[in-house]
């Protein structure tokens, strides 16, 4: 029986089998991932094939192939993986200038990773209505940078309801992963796009202006409009895998566009003569901020950066 992984709650799944019956899962013993070593073998929106026991629950016996997935290096494990969500039409990484901090090298390492998998992705600025002087400026050039390099933005405010209509629009009829850091909101917003789910919410630490995590495992929420929504717990930090140091660069559009404006082939954009992106950097073609984030990303294969909180 083939269904979709709608929960992940750790050792089980939901699985929603096509006549709309939801079945408590589990991992077969003798099933391996192909090709992924990865902390969990499979993901929410992955679809399968169980089979049923006479208790009532089931085993999961085959996965099928993945339209995409999103992943990030397991945040206590350095040589292994952690697969977000799978089969996503696009994702929506939910951003605060404040309360939290998101950095801008947090963005750009979500950002890379999707555009490794060709996951489309939609910033969206949460809590506008707290942001005044200097905030505000950093929200405003945020968006501006992000923008032009062609990154859709959009300003929200959960408590509010600004900005709510335009996201269910773009919501509708489509699988979108929802993620950022605990406390930037996605809770809250998932409470007033899906009347009657009452998610817990949880204030922001005052003395570390951090969130607690509120959500403590990975679902699907069908929303009124069509399609669904991928809750995750929050994410501190964003460790990339699975890339190659000489394929970065092209996960950044716009270091991409320069790079074969390099005098060598196998230009590393560090400290080569004739380099195109060091030129595009001090001609402020490329924002400095992206510039670095490529570099941070870079030092991801001595395995010890990714524990940083980004």
């Amino acid at each position: 029986m083939k269904g979709l992984v709608i929960k992940n709650t750790g050792s089980w799944y939901t699985v929603r089998t096509g006549e709309g019956k939801d079945v408590e899962s589990k991992v077969k013993g003798n099933f391996r991932l192909r090709e992924i070593k990865s902390t969990n073998p499979i993901a929410v929106g992955d679809r399968v094939d169980i089979e049923i026991n006479k208790e009532g629950t089931a085993f999961i016996t085959e996965i099928e192939q993945r339209k995409n997935y999103i992943i990030r290096r397991a945040s206590n494990l350095s040589k292994q993986s952690h697969i977000i969500a799978a089969n996503i039409d696009q994702a929506m990484l939910i951003v605060t200038v404040n309360y939290p901090v998101t950095t801008t090298i947090f963005i750009d390492r979500f950002l890379v990773t999707a555009e490794a998998y060709r996951i489309p992705v939609k910033l969206v600025f949460n809590k506008t209505d707290r942001f005044h002087g200097e905030e505000k400026e950093m929200l405003d050039a945020m968006i501006s940078l992000y923008s032009s390099i062609g990154y859709p933005c959009s300003k929200i405010c959960a408590r509010t309801g600004e900005g709510m209509e335009t996201l269910k629009q773009d919501l509708a009829n489509k699988i979108t992963l929802l993620s950022g850091h605990s406390g930037v909101g996605k809770s809250t917003i998932i409470n007033l796009l899906v009347p009657g789910r009452n998610l817990k919410t949880a204030a922001i630490s005052e003395y570390h202006n951090k969130g607690t995590h509120t959500t403590t495992f990975s679902e699907m929420i069908p929303l009124p409009e069509g399609g669904y929504l991928i809750d995750t717990p929050g994410i501190k930090g964003f460790g990339t895998i699975e890339m190659e140091g000489a394929e970065i660069a092209h996960y950044f559009p716009e270091i991409f566009t320069h790079i074969h404006t390099c005098r060598f082939n196998n230009c590393t954009h560090i400290h080569e003569p004739g380099c195109g992106v060091l030129k595009a950097v001090e001609e402020q073609q490329i924002p400095l901020s992206r510039y670095k984030s490529y570099l941070n990303i870079l030092k991801d294969k001595d395995g010890n950066k990714y524990r940083e909180e980004y």
